[in-house]
């Protein structure tokens, strides 16, 4: 038996206002090709299929429109696909008659009965080779609250339900394969990356000790850097196909293809090129001169739909209002596509100072950045508790 693991494709994504239509078919149509040239039986795909809960006609055209070719031209082929955070469980559940027909399995929504009960069967399914079932896939889609069985943590819900879900196959005889969209204790995140955060309030990690040590594979989906999780041969993130920020332009994108032939189980990279490249400069934000001496230096030619999105990195120890038209000027005849200038600003926060964009500077908390004003103007101490408490509810009521 052999399955490929992939996750994080985010169809519909805008890049700064650049659209990714064509990368992401240049994926798909690659990912077309390992399906064919590898013999894979079972494709898993493990959420955030979408950009958007509410994606483009032209999203779903492309989504769909791969589901009816792959599984043409591999006609034994199963599809299980989960639910990922930005996706809208319901909306992906709805055409499940018609994939079904097709070999398709969609979890997006936890189903329970008319007392309460989750429906865990309706999280298994089958894995079947000629018609035999010759495993199970506990297929969990991202949960939300409410979603996993009473616990006094997110993260203790999660175990929870993973723990039930193997308890209801591991004696069958079969082996088990696990897929979920989370956050993984011992996982690297992208820095400054919106679209790994979590949703949920104080999400904590899940920790690796939710999947059994017999389960076979689990396929992870929602960090976009390729890992293990906490050194797990067999506990995975596939990554995302094609870089989603610039803080992602080092990564190596593919999939995971993982062998399972006579007990034995080989788990294997195959990497995929993004065929639009991403660039940062300077490496670290300089002053606008030398930022404009760079530039310089890049390759002329005529920008196209493959020439690389560009970040500038710019210094700004005072207001320069001009720096955005000269900054343009300078990148007229040179083959990049602008993406984002990024104005690095100094900020004095825990004793020293700190060079932030605008972007991270959003992501600091209110909270962090009024203990720090409170510490330094009373000389090193601690912001009282119920300063902080009535703090924290004039924040909370500013959000809502």
């Amino acid at each position: 038996m052999k399955l490929l693991h992939t996750a994080d494709w985010h169809l519909g994504q805008t890049f700064f206002e650049y659209d990714r239509r064509d990368e992401h078919i240049r994926f798909l149509n690659w990912l077309r090709e390992q399906l064919r040239e590898l013999d894979i039986d079972v494709l898993l795909i493990a959420g955030d299929i979408f950009d958007s809960p509410n994606p483009s006609a032209e999203s779903q055209r492309l989504y769909y429109t791969f589901l009816r070719e792959v599984t043409q031209e591999n006609p034994s082929l199963q599809i299980i696909i989960i639910a990922g955070n930005h996706d809208s469980a319901a909306r992906l559940e709805a055409p499940n008659p018609l994939l079904e027909g097709m070999n398709v399995s969609v979890r997006g929504v936890v189903r329970r009965d008319s007392e309460g009960n989750i429906d865990w069967q309706h999280l298994i399914i089958p894995v079947r080779i000629n018609n035999e079932t010759e495993a199970y896939c506990l297929a969990v889609p991202y949960l939300r609250q409410g979603d996993y069985p009473a616990s006094e943590t997110y993260a203790q819900g999660v175990q929870a339900m993973y723990h039930a879900l193997y308890d209801a196959v591991k004696g069958l005889g079969k082996p088990v394969f696990a897929m979920g969209h989370l956050q993984a204790t011992g996982s690297e995140i992208s820095e400054n990356d919106r679209s790994e955060r979590t949703v949920i309030g104080g999400l904590e990690s899940v920790s690796p000790d939710a999947f059994d040590r017999n389960i076979v594979y689990t396929a992870l989906g929602h960090l976009h850097r390729a890992q293990r999780v906490s050194g797990r041969e067999n506990v995975r993130y596939a990554g995302s196909p094609i870089p989603m920020s610039f803080a992602e332009k080092n990564y190596r994108h593919g999939v995971v293809v993982v062998d399972c032939k006579d007990g034995d189980v080989q788990i294997e990279r195959r990497e995929f090129e993004p065929p639009v490249q991403l660039m940062s400069i300077p490496s670290q934000a300089k002053p606008l001169e030398e930022v404009l001496e760079e530039i310089a230096l890049l390759p002329d030619g005529e920008a196209n739909g493959e020439s690389p999105y560009l970040e500038i990195k710019v210094w700004m120890s005072e207001p320069e209002p001009t720096y955005k038209y000269k900054i343009e000027e300078a990148l007229k005849g040179k083959a990049v596509r602008l993406a984002r200038i990024a104005a690095v600003l100094p900020l004095r926060m825990d004793g020293g100072l700190k060079t932030l964009t605008y972007e991270e500077l959003q992501t600091i908390h209110p909270m962090d950045i009024a203990m720090d004003v409170y510490k330094r103007k009373y000389g090193g101490e601690d912001m009282p508790e119920s300063m902080k408490k009535l703090l924290k509810t004039v924040i909370e009521e500013v959000r809502e």
